[in-house]
């Protein structure tokens, strides 16, 4: 799961080539998503976005290719800053909005569906109106919606909606506040999702850890996950999910944790697209 406003695809390009090379897996073993950045939303500009990350990911394609955001934001020049971020200038933190309509945005991703640059397109960060007006006009319908998805923001009319229109979606930020601490503050005020009574007793009854408890429970509503770690442990121990299951209730128990809180929001820049 990549994007270039991560600042990390030349290294992830570097880590895929020796993997293949190695012979550890193939290609067709891994798929491969990256992600249009807010700048780069003109028609003229989709294309040289996705060249760029498929060079730096030394790839020929991606399996799928998302709208990182439904904002277009003023285009920086890669050769000024790389990635360009939300700010135009750093230095004034001011974001300056596009006049471009989404659809331009969404034909030019169709395009490179041709091309064979991509196989699958999608949007991400979208609400339920926007996606009802992009399905209006898409020649090629989005593959997948990815969101931030945790018991805290279960956003469950809108996953219902996408589902219906035959979108899997794909929940980030698997674990609420403990992906953000670090970077947006009322993440380190926020309750701590592993804390909650009923993610401890179900962790402790099913001798799982509380993450296992979270992933089960997304994988469980049918929601793709993209849990993230710099731990070999926590890594093995995320992808063992299948020897157990949740029942009805305990499903119910966790999502009945909702309270629509949400950390990735560029209403912080003054763009509150989900309100």
């Amino acid at each position: 799961d990549c994007a270039s406003d991560y600042g990390n695809e030349k290294e992830i390009g570097i880590g895929l080539k020796k993997a293949f090379d190695a012979g550890i897996v193939k290609r067709e073993d891994i798929f491969v998503t990256s992600k249009l950045w807010n700048t780069n939303h003109a028609r003229k500009h989709v294309r040289q976005a996705v060249e760029r990350t498929l060079r730096d990911l030394q790839l020929d394609h991606l399996d799928l290719y998302l709208m990182h955001f439904p904002i277009a934001l003023k285009y920086v020049d890669p050769e000024v800053r790389y990635p360009a971020e939300w700010y135009y200038d750093p230095n004034k933190k001011e974001v300056i909005p596009e006049n471009i309509p989404i659809q331009e945005t969404w034909q030019a991703m169709e395009e490179l569906v041709d091309a064979g640059l991509v196989k699958n397109i999608g949007i991400s960060n979208c609400c339920a109106g926007l996606i009802i007006d992009l399905l209006r006009y898409a020649r090629i319908k989005p593959s997948v919606l990815q969101i931030e998805h945790n018991p805290y923001l279960t956003q469950e009319t809108l996953i219902n909606y996408v589902k219906s229109q035959g979108m899997a979606v794909t929940g980030y930020s698997n674990f609420g506040n403990l992906s953000y601490v670090d970077l947006i503050p009322k993440a380190k005020t926020a309750p701590i999702l592993f804390d909650q009574p009923i993610i401890k007793e179900l962790a402790s009854s099913k001798n799982k850890s509380p993450a296992q408890i979270v992933l089960k429970w997304c994988v469980q509503r049918q929601i793709a996950i993209v849990p993230k770690s710099n731990n070999h442990d926590r890594l093995a121990q995320n992808k063992q999910l299948f020897d157990f299951e949740l029942t009805q209730e305990e499903l119910h128990k966790i999502s009945s944790l909702n309270i629509n809180l949400r950390f990735n929001d560029p209403a912080d820049f003054d763009l509150p697209i989900f309100d």
